[in-house]
């Protein structure tokens, strides 16, 4: 029962559209439907009194505009895959694999993709149309004049498509992608921290509660939380999530526990879990940073020797870290609907490994890498929050320690240590304040 009725909840119909913007083929699929629905529409036009105030178009020209687009557009067509082809091997090559998906999911290259394609199929359905005599004096003006819109749609179009396929695959612009999704996840989280449920409360132990667990091997994609809700008001019970999206699951993972139900199936609690062999970006915040991370790491490999993007990347990640510690008013934030279910709120810690420990550990040796991460660091330390002043500061340390050992001029090293001076300086300014307390 809990299935069926959450089948289409909101949080379940937005990630069916994420998963839906990642394929190729249905925005091509849907305008050859509507190409070849355009054919016929013109077709009615024959039995409308059209015929006695449109002018007389002929057959001929309409034939050979049509002819025309079907042999130039199948052309454009494939040269378009080509190029998009081209450009995902250079988004997986120069910046990380993990940002395939948002590459593939482009508004103006699938749109131009579709576009070049559904014109081929119009003009090659309408082109047969008009070579067996199916439109009158009517029909023929319709189709002509669909024709030099699509025309004009196509030119718009290719104009746009050409403009975005020169940046495609870039490293710059798979940053700027990557990090578009990454702000919107940490957004979402923001305004709800526990996923619209209660927040889990220190005397909730994890062994407490009957343990969940799912035979599927992989990664947690998405929650459906209305799904549990009404589960725990089925059974009477109330939840508590043991593993957010993004988490590796096994069958020896627990997915969440169960308090107060003490027989009956788990299915329908399982079955609220969306798991996959690869993460995504739209619930799991975290990964947006790690994919970050790891096109700051491929460009400081050896191969690469590329200090510049991961500088560009540590700023990106002094904007997203800057973003999540904005306060937000009451208004902003969701409201706690999910009574009987409770999650836990991101760890920051966890946050900053995801985001600076790959950096720090491949840049240790550029210096400035390290200037830069430990700049980074600092101005995070001067936010005003504890939990992300204790975070900035213990990797500020590692870094240092890592530069101290992958560095062998004494002037960059003593650079670096004035940089990370900071750290000292919060770490002993929390300690006289714990002291006063």
């Amino acid at each position: 029962m809990a299935r069926s009725s959450t089948l289409f909840s909101p949080d379940r119909l937005r990630y069916f559209v994420s998963r839906i913007q990642e394929r190729l083929w249905i925005r091509p699929l849907v305008l050859c439907v509507l190409s070849i629905a355009a054919t016929f529409v013109a077709r009615l036009a024959d039995d409308t009194g059209l015929a006695d105030v449109v002018p007389d178009i002929n057959p001929d020209s309409v034939e050979s505009l049509l002819s025309i687009m079907a042999s130039s557009m199948l052309v454009i067509a494939t040269f378009a895959v080509g190029s998009m082809v081209a450009a995902y091997a250079s988004a997986s090559t120069a910046a990380t694999p993990r940002s395939i998906p948002l590459v593939i999911a482009d508004d103006v290259t699938q749109n131009a993709l579709s576009a070049f394609i559904g014109a081929f199929i119009f003009s090659l359905v309408s082109l047969i149309a008009a070579q067996n005599g199916l439109f009158g004096e009517a029909g023929r003006f319709a189709i002509f004049t669909l024709t030099l819109l699509v025309f004009i749609i196509v030119i718009v179009t290719f104009v746009r498509w050409v403009d975005r396929i020169a940046r495609l695959g870039r490293v710059v612009n798979t940053i700027g992608q990557v990090e578009h999704a990454a702000s919107n996840a940490l957004k979402r989280r923001r305004r709800s921290p526990t996923l619209c449920a209660q927040p889990v409360t220190a005397n909730q132990s994890d062994t407490t509660g009957t343990a969940v667990y799912s035979s599927t091997v992989g990664y947690i994609q998405n929650i459906d939380m209305e799904a549990l809700q009404i589960c725990a008001e089925e059974f009477d019970c109330r939840v508590r999530v043991t593993a957010l999206p993004g988490t590796f699951v096994t069958p020896q993972r627990a997915l969440l526990r169960i308090e107060g139900k003490s027989e009956g199936s788990t299915e329908d609690f399982v079955s609220a879990f969306k798991i996959g062999d690869n993460r995504t970006f739209e619930d799991d915040p975290r990964f947006g940073l790690l994919a970050l991370s790891e096109i700051a790491d491929k460009a400081l490999s050896p191969g690469i020797n590329d200090p510049g993007t991961a500088i560009n990347v540590v700023g990106t990640l002094v904007r997203l870290f800057t973003q999540w510690q904005a306060p937000l008013t009451n208004d902003e934030l969701d409201e706690i609907t999910f009574k009987r279910v409770h999650v836990p709120e991101l760890m920051l810690s966890d946050m900053f490994d995801d985001a600076f420990t790959a950096i720090a550990r491949d840049g240790a040796g550029f210096f400035e890498v390290s200037i830069r991460l430990q700049k980074a660091l600092h101005a995070l330390a001067e936010t005003g929050d504890e939990s992300m002043t204790a975070a900035a500061c213990a990797h500020s340390r590692a870094a240092l320690a890592r530069s101290e050992r992958a560095m062998s001029h004494p002037e960059d090293i003593a650079a670096v240590r004035k940089a990370a001076a900071f750290s000292a300086t919060f770490s002993s300014k929390t300690s006289s304040d714990d002291g006063n307390d």
